[in-house]
């Protein structure tokens, strides 16, 4: 008979943030399957939970999703965790999750902590509607291209930023969606736990003030609202655009695409500096 791959979500800074169902599936299965077998060897330790481990990452899920899927299909019971939260979002998993669905082997998922829905609770945010990012692109043409595909959507904003992006990936907030509501929560359930509120602008200028910008964070975007009217030339929205990174001919359209024109008639302006 196939074994069992348990998904088990992980605390997301405090450790005490686990279910007793959790520990006990970690306690009780085979192998467990960590993104780092050292960060997950500080929980195991903290529950005493005393099990072989395995190192299942993004550098080495292709190869170790064949080793582990066998193993299940004989049998195994594998726990699945990652660094903190739920596996799978925004994390390694997909992969040996696949595979075990497609050798009929039972997949369980262990509800547990989430950042998402933890900010998402506390931000003050509209929480009828949310859509989930995972990542911004680093790349700031890229950015500002997922946040205006994104820019008349009427749902909470929810992405994962690096503290090394965070004062980039405000500015192009600002630059693409305006003075709208945003959240920037900071070292979740940790003790340095943050949440800083306002217009992107207004939290870029806030960071700028400290000597540095450490933690994991999650960044929400409230709901579209109507627009300002944005008086500047064109040319000089067309460049506001391209100074972000965005390819010239996709500001052109962007820029078009929000003020109703044709996008010849934009490019003549552009081209006239008018």
């Amino acid at each position: 008979m196939p074994g069992l791959l348990y998904l088990v979500a992980t605390p997301i800074g405090n450790l005490e943030d686990i279910t007793y169902r959790a520990v006990r599936i970690l306690s009780e299965a085979d192998l467990i399957a960590c993104e780092d077998t050292r960060q997950s060897r500080k929980l195991l330790d903290h529950y005493d939970i005393h099990k072989p481990t395995i190192s299942y990452h993004d550098h080495n899920e292709a190869e170790r999703t064949e080793d582990l899927t066998a193993r299940l299909v004989n049998g195994a019971v594998i726990a699945l965790v990652s660094d903190a939260g739920m596996p799978l979002v925004s994390d390694p998993g997909y992969r040996l999750v696949r595979a075990a669905v497609e050798a009929g082997v039972p997949v369980v998922p262990i509800p547990g902590a989430s950042a998402t829905l933890t900010a998402l609770a506390a931000s003050g945010l509209p929480t009828d509607a949310f859509y989930f990012g995972g990542f911004l692109p680093a790349k700031p043409g890229q950015r500002a291209q997922v946040l205006e595909t994104l820019a008349e959507s009427e749902a909470t904003l929810i992405f994962y930023e690096a503290p090394h992006r965070i004062l980039e990936a405000l500015e192009s907030i600002e630059t693409v969606l305006g003075p709208r509501p945003v959240v920037v929560a900071r070292e979740l359930t940790k003790i340095h736990e943050e949440f800083l509120r306002g217009t992107a602008a207004e939290i870029r200028a806030e960071l700028e003030s400290r000597d540095a910008v450490k933690g994991e964070i999650t960044l929400l975007i409230g709901k579209a609202t109507e627009p300002p009217a944005d008086n500047r030339p064109i040319p000089e929205a067309v460049n506001a655009l391209i100074q972000e990174g965005m390819p010239r001919m996709d500001a052109i359209k962007m820029v078009a695409r929000r003020r109703g024109l044709s996008k010849r008639d934009v490019y003549d302006q552009v081209l006239n500096g008018k």
